[in-house]
This record gives structure tokens, C-alpha cells and sequence, in this order.
């Protein structure tokens, strides 16, 4: 069967073009109608499609510009105008586009429509008979060993503004999951087309060379660059504006089993920070992360647990609202790896400004990392002392100096961050997230709770809870 797709925006006449003829009995499926351009090619993104009726004088994108946008997206479908007006210009500019034959409305009746679309049905299948291969199988390989490659950075992006580029409109664009490729048919210079395609996408859009891909099939295609493209986009080092990319190197990297996040992973291991002041430490932790190559998005999370972790301690606030402000550009571990360095550059500032050795720097983080993971135990200054290996009275100036707070001061506003977390997270009585979080009694709890944050444990979930209902 030959799938088709009637636009007009007329509905009346979309509807009386399509109850016209028992559609089956021709070999052609009607399978969707569209008022407009754009639905037509959201609709086409969304299924197979072989054949596409259009009207010429459609409001917003014109018929002779949805011909040109198909003929350039999917060079496999056929266009056949559907239009009043027999003007010897129409019809030619139908025709110069790619339409494959024009239908005059005013004259089509029930009596000569069968006629019509038995000679235009045929013309398609003795088409495809000589191509051999049929039009919904058209164009299924890639036909070239090179493409470029746009895959956008941002959700909301789509291929309109991919169409107005020079080298897209001399080629053809395939939809490869939520990226495109477009095949390249001559030979360009790289470091002039990466330029060009730098200042007419921004940094909403990651472009590449793909190569050899030349036969390789467009599903498979699909599959492979999803598993690994942005992977190797992120980690890419070269410096040219234009990176290249090896189809071949890409299905290795799709195969290969991705590390999982255990406690060996290299984002876990550098939560104790030894590499923000150890340079040793700081190699050993970039080596890692590129030798493992954890996801873009658990780097991108570890840099803002960072922040959210230590800007009080180790940053000023301008220091943490620059490096908040950065962290919503960085598109590749280049960037990350500047932004972690500018962050060690700040702890260590912030050491000096203390007066505090290295080794006691460590200790003191190491005593605040404790802190929160034990915050709903009952522990005392004491055991964090014992537990990094100070006195007890070394520890409580240090961790003064440090905090900006005494240790009692800390340890009750990690308790109720904690709290707070536990009362959005779960359905657990108020009492019982006292004790979870550190607090013998939960009238004291209650108490705190409202001098701190402002209401009650209780109004506070309730409030989390009216957030998410507007939120969903």
C-alpha cells in the first residue's frame, strides 16, 4: 500500500478530497490529513509516509514551500498539488520544486478522479519497479561516507533552523531520533563549513562530520548515534571547529558497557576534594574521568552537588553565583574541567585566607562530609574529632574558624536540612522524622523547626505538597 497525507487548510475540501475515492482499491492508504505546513511535517516526522497531496494556497507556509521543505527532508516522497488554478505559472513552479504531477480541484469529479489517480498510482509503482526498490524503501542506506551531524543542546530545538542553512538546502536532512544528518555530496572544508555552522547555530546546537557511513542504514544509524553521540560530543578534545567522528568508533562506543556509578566511579571518589588542593590528586581525578567517561549528566550534577555542598565554606558568594552562572554554559568536560579548576582555585584561596595547612583543610572537609552523612545519629563533637584523628579542642577552633559557626550551630542546620528532605520525601509522622534527623524530642524539633524555617514541620510539608500539585 502507498501511504498518503492530504494538506489543505480548507477542512471541507481536505475531507471531500479524501471521501472522494475508495482509496484501498487504488493500492493508496490515507493515513493522515493536515490544515497546514507545519503539522503536515510534524505528522511525517511521526510515520512512514510515500506520497503527500498538497494545496498551493495555504496560509503561513505555502504548498510550494512544503514541497520544497519535503523534497529536502524526504527526497523518497512523492508531491502531487492539489489546486485551482490552472495558470501555466502554478503549475510550472510545482513542477521546477519536484512535485511529481497537479491535480485540478475544480475539475476533479467522482466520474474522472479514478482515472486520475490510477495513472498517477501506476506512474509511482513502475517508478519504483525500475529503481527497484519501493518508494517507502527509498533512501534507507546513507548514500554518501561522510554527513554532517546536528544534535541539539536544547529540547525545544527542531529542524526549522536547520533549513535555513546552505548546506542543508544543496542536500537532504534525515531525522535520526532527535538529530539530523545531511548527507554530503562534495567535498567541503571543515574548518570553514564549523565556522559557518558556529555563528549561524550558537551554542544551542552541537554539529560534527560523521564518516563512514556510506551504506550503512539509516535505523541502525539511528540507534548508534543515540547510544553514543552526545558521549563522544561531550569528551570531544580536538580544537577543530568542525569535530569528526568515526561511525565506526561510535558503534564500539554504543557496545561497550558503561561503567556504572558504584564507589570506584571517579565522581564518587573526588567528593573528599583532596584534588581541589593535592595536584596529584587533581591529575589522578581528571585522568579518571576521562579514562571512564561517567555521563555528561552526572558530571553536570556532581558540579552543581558541588556548589550546593560547599559554596558557604569554600566560595564567597560572588564566587558561587559566577560559578552557578558558568555551570548553565558548560557543553563539554573542556568546560567542566576549566569550571572544577576555578573551583579548586577557590578553595585553595580559601585555605590561605584561613591560615590553614593542607592537611588540616582536608580534615575539617572531611569532618563536615561526616557530619552530613551522619546527621541523624546522636553524635557530638567528640566523635567527628575522633573520626578525622584531632583533639577535640583543635578541632572545635579549627572548625569555628572553618564554619563561621560553632559545631553545635552546624550540626543543627544540617539536622534540619535534613528534616526538610525527609518531610517533602516522605509520608512518615512528624515525630518520627524528628528522630531521623537527629532530635530526641520532637516538641524541641517543632519548636526549632518554626525559628529557623518560618512554620511548623507540618505547614511545611503541605506547602511542598500545594508546590508540586501546580508544578504538575
Amino acid at each position: 500500500m502507498i501511504k498518503a497525507l492530504v494538506v489543505d487548510d480548507e477542512r471541507l475540501m481536505r475531507r471531500g478530497f479524501i471521501s472522494l475515492l475508495d482509496w484501498p482499491s487504488f493500492g493508496v492508504v490515507i493515513t493522515g490529513e493536515a490544515g497546514d505546513g507545519k503539522t503536515a511535517l510534524e505528522l511525517m516526522r511521526a510515520q512512514e509516509t510515500d506520497l503527500l497531496f498538497v494545496d498551493i494556497t495555504m496560509p503561513d507556509m505555502t504548498g510550494f514551500e512544503l514541497i520544497r521543505q519535503v523534497r529536502m527532508r524526504y527526497p523518497a516522497v512523492r508531491c502531487v498539488v492539489l489546486t485551482s488554478h490552472q495558470e501555466f505559472d502554478y503549475v510550472q513552479e510545482a513542477l521546477r520544486l519536484g512535485a511529481v504531477d497537479y491535480i485540478v480541484t475544480t475539475l476533479l469529479e467522482p466520474e474522472n478522479a479514478g482515472e486520475t489517480i490510477r495513472r498517477l498510482v501506476e506512474r509511482i509503482r513502475w517508478e519504483d519497479g525500475n529503481r527497484g526498490a519501493p518508494a517507502s524503501a527509498a533512501l534507507k542506506v546513507m548514500p554518501t561516507d561522510k554527513a554532517l551531524l546536528y544534535v541539539p543542546l536544547v529540547p525545544e530545538l527542531n529542524e526549522e533552523q536547520l533549513c535555513t542553512l546552505s548546506m542543508v538546502q544543496n542536500s537532504t536532512l534525515h531525522a535520526v531520533q532527535d538529530m539530523w544528518l545531511s548527507p554530503l555530496l562534495y567535498r567541503v572544508d571543515g574548518e570553514r563549513i564549523g565556522k559557518e555552522l558556529a555563528a549561524a547555530l550558537g551554542t544551542s546546537w552541537a554539529t560534527a562530520m560523521l564518516e563512514g557511513v556510506r551504506d550503512q542504514p539509516l535505523k541502525e544509524i539511528a540507534t548508534v548515534l543515540e547510544q553514543s553521540v552526545r558521549q563522544a560530543l561531550f569528551y570531544e578534545t580536538s580544537s577543530q571547529a568542525l569535530p569528526r567522528l568515526h561511525y565506526g568508533e561510535l558503534q564500539a562506543l554504543a557496545a561497550r558497557q558503561r561503567p556504572e556509578a558504584g564507589r570506584f566511579s571517579p565522581l564518587v571518589q573526588a567528593q573528599n576534594l583532596r584534588w581541589t588542593l593535592e595536584r596529584r590528586e587533581w591529575e589522578l581525578f581528571i585522568g579518571g574521568v576521562v579514562s571512564q567517561q561517567p555521563g555528561a549528566e552526572a558530571v553536570a550534577d556532581f558540579g552543581l552537588e558541588l556548589l550546593r555542598d560547599w559554596s558557604r565554606l569554600l566560595l564567597t558568594e560572588g564566587e558561587a553565583q559566577q560559578l552557578a552562572l558558568a555551570a548553565e554554559s558548560n557543553r563539554s568536560w573542556r568546560h567542566w574541567q576549566v569550571w572544577l579548576h576555578q573551583f579548586a582555585g577557590y578553595a585553595q584561596r580559601r585555605m590561605l585566607e584561613l591560615g590553614l595547612s593542607k592537611e588540616v583543610m582536608l580534615c575539617l572537609i572531611t569532618a563536615v562530609r561526616y557530619m552530613k552523612s551522619h546527621a541523624g545519629h546522636k553524635i557530638n563533637q567528640g566523635d567527628v574529632a575522633a573520626a578525622i584523628h584531632m583533639s577535640r579542642g583543635y578541632f572545635s577552633r579549627c572548625f569555628a574558624r572553618f564554619a563561621g559557626e560553632t559545631f553545635g550551630d552546624c550540626l543543627r542546620g544540617m539536622r534540619l536540612e535534613l528534616a526538610k528532605s525527609l518531610l517533602l520525601e516522605t509520608h512518615d509522622p512528624v515525630c518520627e522524622i524528628a528522630c531521623r534527623s537527629g532530635f530526641e524530642d520532637d516538641r524541641y524539633f517543632s519548636r526549632l523547626f518554626r525559628e529557623h524555617v518560618g512554620m511548623l514541620p507540618s505547614e511545611y510539608r503541605a506547602e511542598g505538597i500545594r508546590e508540586r500539585g501546580v508544578g504538575d
